[in-house]
């Protein structure tokens, strides 16, 4: 079956269940080739199902899904062929060498002669482990662990790539060498689908959707998610944090509060009206202001407001149907 030219990964009301649990409900989807695409979510949200779902590990309850031009669930050899899938546990072997583990994998799809050697070289060169092939792979940093995996899982040339979380649990410097990595392969055409908690990732994917609750919040350009915050932006780091926010949520013209560490940041409708609205009540209350600035909206402003709505949306659909129910 052909590629499709628009969308090399395409769903269409794609549903998982367990038991009593909807994991996935009613995915639609159209990624097109070349995307880093980012989904990003709480745990639970049903993000690991999903990439499972499009690898073809996992068969759907209901809808459907092509990757690369084959049915998920028809043609899933010919889509593992194509496709690289690095899970949040990728199963390295501790007790063989970069090397090794690099060899190992090659044997599992295939790859072999020439082509072997010369591919093992380049990745060890592109994951800048040339100098640490001989080291067991259980003697790694976590980011060398983390770089490893993905080397093995490019040892085959897939021109899709699921990976699931790759960063957790890995160094910031290490987080960045491996985007510098994952950059590459997209200059290089190769279509990323990440999963990532790191908003800061989500920044610097194609496109990224939200999932919440087995569904899609939102999908969008990261610019465009940072615009559906409404108001105005300010940061304040106050002398107490809590007293500071129980004074400033129930002012006039504050939307929305959010907590970061030692800072809140303030949605306001008019930073020119509400600032000295909201610098005179803390003086009232006799609360110091360290600092207090008006800033702009990151993704992970946006993804907390947008899932507050969704959970204030649900609430309110709740009460309207027991509201329904108690009048019948």
């Amino acid at each position: 079956m052909p590629v499709s030219n628009q969308y090399i990964i395409e769903t269409r009301n794609l549903t998982r269940k367990f038991r009593n649990t909807v994991a996935v409900r009613d995915l639609n989807l159209t990624i097109q080739r070349g995307e880093i695409f980012g989904l990003v979510g709480p745990d639970g949200a049903g993000k690991t199902t999903t990439i499972r779902l499009l690898a073809a590990i996992m068969d759907p309850t209901a809808g459907s899904a092509t990757v690369a031009g084959f049915d998920t669930v028809k043609q899933a050899e010919e889509i593992k062929k194509r496709i690289g899938y690095m899970a949040q546990r990728f199963n390295l072997y501790g007790d063989l060498t970069v090397l090794e583990n690099l060899n190992f994998f090659a044997d599992v799809f295939d790859v072999r002669g020439n082509e072997r050697k010369e591919r093992i070289e380049q990745l060890l060169a592109f994951a800048r482990l040339t100098e640490f092939k001989k080291r067991r792979a259980a003697q790694l940093s976590g980011g060398m662990q983390k770089k490893l995996a993905l080397a093995c899982t490019l040892i085959h040339k897939p021109e899709i790539i699921f990976l699931d979380e790759p960063t957790t649990g890995v160094d910031p410097v290490s987080r960045r060498e491996f985007w510098d990595i994952l950059t590459e392969l997209h200059l290089e055409g190769v279509t990323l689908f990440v999963s990532t908690p790191y908003m800061d990732e989500a920044e610097r994917c194609s496109r990224v959707a939200l999932m919440f609750e087995g569904q899609i919040v939102v999908c969008d350009v990261p610019e465009r998610i940072r615009g559906m915050v409404t108001g105005e932006l300010l940061e304040l780091r106050p002398a107490n944090l809590r007293a500071a926010e129980r004074v400033i949520a129930g002012l006039p013209g504050v939307l929305e509060v959010q907590t970061y560490g030692d800072l809140l940041h303030v949605f306001v409708d008019n930073v020119a009206l509400r600032r000295p609205q909201l610098e005179a009540a803390l003086a009232v209350e006799k609360i110091g202001i360290i600092s207090l600035r008006q800033t702009h909206p990151r993704m992970e402003e946006a993804f907390i407001s947008l899932m507050r709505k969704r959970l204030e949306d649900t609430e309110h659909a709740t009460r309207d149907t027991q509201h329904a129910i108690r009048s019948t």
